[in-house]
């Protein structure tokens, strides 16, 4: 059942119908629920995506447009739902596409629910060189980077900003989290990249943000005595 709806939204992605698109996950999230249309519908297709991206296989900029403004468009439409009202600012974090990668998907994700879990949030957006990671974590002095990556061939830059963080005696002020669809392909690599941590969708990263959080602060804590 959940196999054949994967497809059937795959297809309808690689069409570049935008409403059949829609509909498949409003109705499935209508007869199930938002985590799970997220989760067993809109990430499987991610991979997916990113498998064929993987294999060489390049998709049209209408696809690629419709695939970004389908999700973008379910997004505003959940956001309402899991907004938290007056939660207290949990702290900042920074987040961004790793240099040469441009599948912005799984970061837009996630901040929706970080914002929500009451994170304050400085996107950077695609293709970011690994300095201006660190460089942007100082300005706003924010205890976690969150990198995201779909292919191995870009998650592999993501190294370069742990060594950042470490020539400049940050790594234990300054968490770094990984993510994205190869890092579910690959559960070893989030330790290739230097990673202080990952998580398997996007409902699981406020939870990974806040461990990481009282890392950070510890760590700092540490150093002062």
């Amino acid at each position: 059942m959940i196999e054949s709806k994967i497809q059937q939204l795959l297809n309808s992605f690689l069409n570049a119908d935008r409403e059949k698109s829609l509909n498949i996950i409003r109705a499935y999230s209508k007869a199930n629920t938002t985590a799970k249309a997220l989760n067993e519908l809109i990430e499987p297709v991610q991979e997916k995506i990113g498998e064929m991206w993987e294999k060489g296989e390049e998709l049209s900029l209408a696809q690629a447009y419709v695939i970004a403004k389908v999700v973008e468009d379910f997004m505003f439409e959940i956001a309402s739902e899991i907004k938290v009202e007056n939660v207290n600012c949990v702290g900042t974090a920074v987040i961004g596409n790793i240099m040469d990668d441009y599948h912005s998907l799984g970061r837009k994700l996630i901040k929706i629910f970080l914002e929500s879990a009451g994170w304050e949030i400085i996107d950077l957006g695609n293709d970011v060189e690994p300095s201006v990671f660190v460089d942007k974590a100082i300005e706003n002095k924010a205890r976690i980077i969150g990198v995201s990556a779909m292919m191995y061939s870009t998650a592999k830059n993501i190294k370069m900003v742990r060594e950042e963080l470490d020539k400049r005696g940050l790594s234990s002020k300054i968490m770094l989290a990984v993510g994205g669809a190869v890092f579910k392909v690959r559960p070893s690599l989030c330790d290739e990249v230097g990673g202080d941590g990952t998580a398997n969708n996007a409902l699981l990263v406020p939870n990974l943000f806040e461990t990481l959080l009282v890392k950070a602060v510890k760590g700092e804590t540490d150093e002062l005595h």
